[in-house]
This record gives structure tokens, sequence and C-alpha cells, in this order.
């Protein structure tokens, strides 16, 4: 089977075509090798055995050659950051949704192209929920909204129940939840699923949409400063400077190596035949400031992490997954624990340049969106 990987020079794209590779596919990588992420040279992690074609996605000429002859696409290319995403709005849709529209424009138009493509999968996101889901001890499950200044300005952290006010519990958010969009990044995914799902029904083509939560690892690049917290924290500690925590640490998310991620793609690949969303984590919750302390460990720093009590509109307070849909119909689970999984990302780190942007990132961010 011959499959094109769209963002294959990137994070979780170069891990799934090293286990495609592994596994006997021809494999086709597809990508732009974006500045902000690969900086100015071509990565070393492009696996050799893989055909790489320098393009972008927004482009419908460069779909088309990347097409010829593929049985099967694996959709990761996207613009990545839920910060700069709320002033960059036109470069993000630009990119995730319009860009995810051409290919499937090039399937209405080409059917011949069309005819070949056995299955798809398509990168979704965890930050499409918005907050997770909750548990209050009146009213049941609930689905809060975004949290008001007024609230964090008092530094009332937690979520209170939308119906009766009472703080609520965290509880693992599944595929049902209705969805948030609380940032233009998340309405660009949400756009990608939706466009995969759609037309995987009309075109009778097995597509799946994972939603994956919070991805860490090795070929994360740890001087983009809008990638996730575990390599932002990285390169803060390299850097000698502490990583810089808002509100109180305490916020949770559901952190997943990036190994089990191409896993759970190749998974989805070989075995499912349908049209469905599953979320793609381990399940578990673990807090921001545990992160960075182990982060701080592992890395025999002694800087501590800055509590800064300050927070960003439209910050989530908690969010980890419902696994049980993927357990259940295809039988995954991650296999790499946290403690693994930083053992594996410190010791490619060492490894890697890692300029840190973070305090740059933040002046933009303020200068577009306020304090």
């Amino acid at each position: 089977m011959k499959v094109l990987v769209t963002g294959g020079a990137g994070f979780i794209g170069s891990h799934t075509v090293d286990l495609l590779v592994e596994n006997g596919y021809e494999v086709v990588i597809l990508d732009n090798l974006e500045p902000q992420v690969h900086g100015k040279k071509k990565p070393d992690c492009i696996n050799p055995r893989a055909k790489f074609i320098l393009g972008d996605v927004t482009n419908a000429t460069v779909w088309e050659k990347a097409l010829n002859g593929v049985n099967a696409v694996v959709h990761l290319a996207a613009m990545v950051g839920v910060g700069q995403s709320m002033y960059q709005p036109v470069r993000y849709l630009n990119v995730n949704t319009l860009g995810t529209a051409k290919f499937y424009e090039i399937l209405l138009k080409k059917p011949e192209i069309r005819k070949g493509i056995q299955k798809i999968v398509v990168a979704s996101s965890m930050s499409i929920y918005g907050e997770g889901a909750y548990e209050c001890k009146n009213c049941g499950i609930v689905y809060p909204g975004l949290r008001k200044k007024e609230q964090l300005e008092k530094k009332d952290w937690e979520i209170h129940c939308p119906k009766c006010g009472g703080y609520a519990k965290p509880i693992p958010t599944a595929e049902d939840k209705p969805p948030l969009n609380l940032s233009t990044y998340a309405l660009s995914k949400y756009d990608q699923e939706k466009l995969a799902l759609n037309y995987g029904f009309a075109f009778n083509i097995p597509t799946v949409a994972l939603r994956y939560f919070n991805v860490y690892g090795s070929h994360q690049t740890l001087s983009n400063p809008y990638t996730g917290c575990c390599a932002i924290f990285s390169c803060r500690i390299m850097n000698n400077n502490p990583p810089i925590i808002f509100e109180d640490g305490n916020q949770t998310r559901d952190f997943i190596y990036v190994e089990d991620v191409a896993r759970a793609n190749i998974l989805c690949l070989e075995k499912f035949d349908g049209v469905d969303v599953f979320n793609i984590g381990t399940g578990k919750s673990t807090s921001i400031l545990e992160i960075a302390d182990v982060l701080i460990k592992l890395h025999d720093s002694k800087v501590k992490p800055k509590i800064t009590e300050e927070f960003r509109l439209g910050d989530v307070r908690h969010a980890f997954g419902d696994v049980s849909k993927i357990k259940k119909k295809l039988g995954f689970t991650a296999k790499i624990s946290l403690e693994e999984g930083f053992e594996k990302l410190i010791e490619w780190s060492k490894t890697q340049e890692a300029i840190d942007k973070f305090e740059e990132a933040e002046k933009e961010r303020i200068k577009y969106l306020g304090g």
C-alpha cells in the first residue's frame, strides 16, 4: 500500500512515517518545512526510505502530485498554536481549513485519484472541546463554557457548574461532548474533522478523525514557543530559565507520548473501516506544575517553576480524555508511561538546539490580545 503523509517531516508525522516504513509501506511525505517549526534547515528526522515532496497543502497542484498512485492518506499537516491562532486567523484557516478543502476538492474533480484511495486518517485535536467534561454533585454531568474574567480576577480558578453555580469535578471527556472551539486553531481543526467525516460518508471512503490530547516527545521543536508545554518547559530549563506557569499550576491535561500516537494512526489505517472520531490520549490527568517539576528533576536543573497567578482568557482548566471508545473498538491503549516518555524526551533534547523564545511570544500575545 502506498501512503501519503502530509506534515510527514514534522513532530507526529515523522514518527508515523518511521512506523509505516518499518511495517513495509511505501510512503510519500508532503511537507512545506514551515520555518517556525523547522528553522532554516531540513530536519534530520525525515526518513530516507520515504519519498519527500516539498510543497504546501494550500496548493492544489502540489496535492495532485503528492496523491499520484496513493492508496491511503494520513493528513497531519497543519499550523499548530492555540494562542498564535487568535492573532493570525487567516494564516491558520488558510492552511488548516482551506488546505484540507483543497484535498477534498481534488477528490471531487479527479475521480481517478479518488477511486484509488482506500483509507483516510485526519489529525483533529482535543482543543475542539474547550473545557473538558465535569460532574456536579447536584446536577450530574455538565459541560461548562469559558471562565469569565471577573472570576479569574478573583483567582477563583476552578470550574463552577453552569446550572447551580457550585464547584464541579473534572471527569474524562468523551467524544460526544459538544465542541466549544475557543480558539481559531480549535475551529480550524474542527473544520478539518468535519470536512473529513462529511466526505468520508459522501465518497464511501473509510475515514477517521483522531482527537489528539497533549502529545509530547522527540522530534518536537524545542525552539517553537507555540508548541506544547513539555517542549516549552524543556527549552526554558535548558536555558536556565524557570518554566512560567499561569494560574496556580493545578490545571490538568492528558499527556501522551508521540510514539503511542503514531501507533494509533497506523492502527486506524489498518483496522478501522467506518467513518468516526476517536480520542487519542492516556485517560490520565497530570497537573502542569507536576510536569514542570518532573522535567526540572530529569534535566538535573536547579531552576524552580515560576507560578505567576496570572491568567490568559480562553485557557482551559482541566481536560483529559475518555479513551474507552478506541480501546473497545480497536484495542488501543497508550503503552509509554509519563516517566518513560519524559526520559526519552530529555535524552533526545540533549542533541537539539533550544532557543528560548517564550518571552518574545508572550510580548506578541499581549500586543494583540492584551494581558
